[in-house]
């Protein structure tokens, strides 16, 4: 008897467990609430780019064409690379898009233990087996909802952490968003889903304040600055600021090539070093210095070393000329521990004296993944398998 496995998500993970799964034998049956593939790629800022080298971020089967010269292609770059692969590999026919999944359920025969591992988790050698199966409630996302109930021996969780449920800092009562009755609060998630001409006309001729540090914030505050230069500068609020590398390549060699692999120990002096390594360190200092902006030139501690934020995945490619644009004074940092609201704009918790009056505030202040995964399970003992977590992995703001 076929089985069936059931693959919830259609960003870029769902490529690769469908095309397994076909590989292997089984059959695969994906569901997206979008109407296409591409996941968070579907909705970006119109600057956003690819923060991974090109050659980093391919498919080891399936290369980048030709025709993309870039090495941090754009987002329809990126979108058509996906559907090309979804082409080439025949997965279309087993996606089911405009479907959103409700819940997820394991069943099993009566008297069995639900919580087995081997049930449920492949624990038999295999995908799925015979003791249990998995039941996926879906509703259409557009036409009349209608709950549909498809049964599987084994599921696939594509859904991402950085979607669906926005993260938004707890406030003090009557100093939250709503105090903030002159202006307009929204995540970084909402800017995202606008058109790209409705992005930039909410933003023109605005004081905007963008919370966080992470990519979409740079990204944002990028193109806030981009719309209004020095009259309406950018202000970028952080608590903790993050390294990040730029996105040019000097002498035409790309930064990841530098510092992701073991060349990057020929940049710098070491303790017991013979004459060799020590010339070669002192030849290519030129180098080391064209690929790192000092924290100190514009004025921000990361409280981090490189190394550690490389190890959490916290290193984001920072927006063409970005640090260009903090020096000109279209982008304005500002360092708080925190924050609160008043009818004008933002207060500072350690600068009560100095509020911020502005326009537009934008939370890139992430999603709460965990809750994500953990609202998809229709019983509450698997809903406390998955562990509630603070943001320190991957710290955003």
């Amino acid at each position: 008897m076929e089985r069936r496995v059931g693959i919830i998500g259609g960003g870029i993970s769902w490529l690769l467990a469908c095309k397994y799964v076909l590989e292997k034998g089984y059959q695969p049956i994906v569901f997206e609430s979008q109407p296409g593939l591409g996941g968070v790629w579907t909705r970006t800022v119109e600057t956003t780019k690819l923060q991974t080298p090109k050659p980093a971020y391919e498919f080891s089967d399936y290369p980048w064409p030709s025709s993309v010269k870039e090495v941090f292609p754009d987002q329809n770059q990126v979108m058509a690379y996906l559907e090309s692969y979804a082409n080439h590999f025949n997965l279309f026919p087993y996606i089911k898009f405009n479907t959103s999944v409700v819940d997820i359920d394991y069943v099993t025969q009566q008297g069995q233990d639900m919580l087995s591992w081997s049930h449920w988790g492949g624990g038999d050698g295999s995908i799925g087996n015979l003791k249990g199966k998995w039941e996926i409630t879906t509703t259409t996302t557009t036409t009349v909802q209608e709950h549909q109930v498809h049964e599987v021996e084994f599921v696939i969780l594509c859904v991402g952490r950085f979607s669906g449920v926005p993260n938004i800092p707890n406030f003090p009562p009557s100093k939250g968003p709503d105090a903030f009755i002159n202006g307009k609060v929204i995540h970084s998630m909402d800017y995202s889903a606008m058109d790209n001409s409705d992005a930039a006309a909410f933003v023109k001729g605005k004081r905007v304040a963008v919370v966080g540090y992470q990519k979409s914030a740079l990204d944002i505050a990028n193109e806030c600055s981009i719309a209004n230069g020095v009259e309406n500068p950018c202000t970028l609020i952080y608590r903790y600021a993050h390294w990040n590398v730029p996105d040019y390549l000097p002498y035409g060699v790309s930064l990841a090539s530098l510092y992701l692999n073991r060349f990057s120990e020929l940049l710098l002096h070491k303790p017991g070093e013979g004459l060799l390594l020590s010339l070669l360190a002192t030849i290519l200092s030129p180098l080391l210095h064209q690929i790192q902006v000092s924290p100190e030139e514009i004025q921000f501690d990361t409280g981090n070393s490189f190394l550690q934020q490389i190890a959490s995945c916290s290193i984001s490619t920072a927006p063409e000329k970005f640090y260009d644009k903090i020096e000109e004074g279209s982008i304005v940092l500002k360092k708080s521990k925190g924050f609160c609201f008043n009818k004008y704009g933002l207060v500072f918790n350690d600068d009560a004296m100095a509020p911020l009056e502005t326009d537009i505030v934008i939370l890139c202040t992430g999603y709460k993944g965990d809750e994500k995964l953990k609202n998809i399970f229709k019983s509450p003992k698997f809903q406390n398998y998955i562990m509630g977590s603070s943001n320190s992995t991957v710290p955003l703001y």
